[in-house]
């Protein structure tokens, strides 16, 4: 592995086959099971020392590490201390920002200055970013304290988080199974109570599969929501920036620290004018909320089917107005897939020639479907998103929300690859990004609430999609199901012991 930039360094052994013994994690600290909102409640209360939450978070860190790989990169402990104390000095003296001392998780595939920018790639294995990005600037100015960066899969292609620089990270609900992609370093960090904040991104699913993955709350926000301080060649103009939390409320204090346009962002929204904290206050009224159990295409594992049926039932006991929406919009797996390969080869087209063997064997294959584009092909792309576009207005003329399943199925290996069928049906060509894929394209906001556990005693999420630009909406749907049907604070903060590692 290759060597940490100054001031940061690579905690413990990597994965080889055996993990430690439930001893060395199950004793954790309280303060890592209060979700976001209530640790940062604590701390201006002094009920709880920036110090103290360090401590457990690095002693947390060292305790799991060797069973979920979920922090790839670590700054230097004593650094992070010394950053605690000066953040318990502000909340002594009356001066705390909204964050606080909490210690943050980046994700690989985002930037922060003085550490690794691989992006899960050995061919980027020595890059080391000279600034933030934008968000983690934002997220640093409210007092947030980086700790680390989050593994993720080679240029957050697949969802599964496995790379040749940071190996596979596995999901504390069980550690033969992936936490989800791309965000999986993050989703296993918060599920597991790791960290109490983590940044995540989704380009196809890569918020919301990770949040379904291990039972969190995922936003995919707006297009140009949160700003971002170049577009994300391998999804094109579909990534965004996204709160991952443990609550609705801990999304919501997250996405008023990060929103607001900015001059690197062409594409980022004006600030709404409104706090979203402030937004969740205020009652759903009475709505028309579509539901769909396959978009038209998916094939649905049969328990999953039954859970999100059944959760979507919840807002009719609301007084909600719920109908099942026929048919759906293409199936844009394909064509998205072909997007991606195609604009990811146009940011390595640089640094890739002669230099092949140093990304996976799957983004080679991506590699040379993407020297198939041409404008005939790209033009039809334009059309299948035209398609998915009218049929999003056509479905939010109708109904308010838009309710699916997440993900169609359990999660798969951790080390991949992706099922083939679920309950001897084949999968169709979009697999595990059936119902996040679309509005990806078509920009809209989407989010992944809990629904409760599968068969095997996995976590199931819904999804909730709103109009455009409407995160807020989404973000007060969310928390009407979760105050019915919470979740938290049922956590996978132990684990048995994996005999053998893949």
């Amino acid at each position: 592995m290759p060597r940490s930039p100054p001031g940061c360094e690579t905690p413990g052994p990597r994965l080889t086959g055996g993990v430690r013994p439930w001893s060395d994690h199950a004793a954790m600290h309280p303060l890592l099971g209060l979700t976001l909102v209530e640790l940062c409640a604590s701390l201006r209360a002094r009920r709880a020392s920036p110090v103290e939450l360090m401590e457990a978070v690095l002693a947390r860190i060292d305790a799991t590490h060797a069973d979920l790989n979920a922090v790839c990169q670590r700054r230097d402990p004593a650094a992070c201390l010394a950053d605690a104390r000066a953040a318990e000095r502000r909340l002594a003296a009356g001066e705390g920002r909204p964050l606080e001392g909490i210690p943050l998780g980046v994700k690989e595939l985002e930037d922060v200055a003085g550490f690794r920018s691989t992006e899960g790639s050995v061919l980027y294995a020595e890059r080391v970013a000279a600034r933030d990005s934008i968000q983690v600037e934002r997220l640093k100015a409210a007092g947030a304290i980086v700790v680390g960066k989050t593994n993720a899969p080679e240029f957050g292609a697949p969802a599964f988080t496995k790379n040749r620089v940071y190996g596979v990270t596995r999901s504390p609900w069980d550690l033969a199974l992936t936490p989800g992609g791309s965000s999986g370093g993050s989703s296993a960090a918060l599920a597991a109570c790791v960290l109490p904040l983590v940044t995540a991104g989704d380009g196809g699913g890569s918020i919301r599969i990770p949040a379904s993955f291990t039972g969190a709350f995922g936003l995919k926000t707006s297009w140009g929501r949160v700003p971002r301080e170049h577009v994300h060649w391998e999804y094109g103009c579909t990534a965004v920036y996204g709160p991952l939390t443990k609550t609705v409320e801990d999304a919501a204090l997250v996405l008023d620290q990060v929103v607001g346009a900015h001059p690197r962002d062409p594409h980022s929204l004006p600030h709404p004018g409104y706090s979203y904290v402030e937004r969740l206050a205020e009652a759903l009224p009475s709505f028309r909320i579509g539901y769909s159990p396959d978009l038209g295409y998916a094939v649905v594992q049969s328990d999953v089917a039954a859970a999100v049926e059944t959760a979507a039932g919840v807002f009719a006991s609301l007084g909600h107005r719920v109908e099942r929406v026929p048919g759906g919009p293409p199936e844009l797996g394909r064509a998205w897939s072909l997007l991606g390969a195609f604009l990811l080869a146009a940011q390595l087209h640089e640094d890739l020639p002669g230099r092949e063997a140093l990304i996976g064997r799957g983004l080679r294959a991506g590699m040379k479907t993407a020297a198939a584009m041409t404008p005939e092909r790209w033009g039809a792309l334009a059309k299948l998103r035209e398609g998915l576009n009218a049929w999003c207005a056509e479905t939010f003329a109708r109904w308010d929300l838009l309710v699916t399943p997440t993900v169609p199925f359990d999660p798969y290996p951790a080390p991949g690859p992706y099922p083939t069928e679920t309950e001897g049906r084949p999968l169709p060509w979009s697999n595990v990004g059936s119902f996040t894929i679309p509005f990806n394209l078509s920009w809209h906001p989407a989010a992944s609430v809990r629904v409760g556990l599968s068969r095997r005693g996995l976590p199931i999420g819904m999804q909730i999609v709103g109009p455009r630009h409407r995160d807020d909406l989404v973000l007060r749907a969310a928390l009407a199901f979760q105050r019915e049907r919470p979740w938290h604070p049922h956590w996978p903060t132990t684990w048995a012991p994996l005999a053998a590692a893949g």
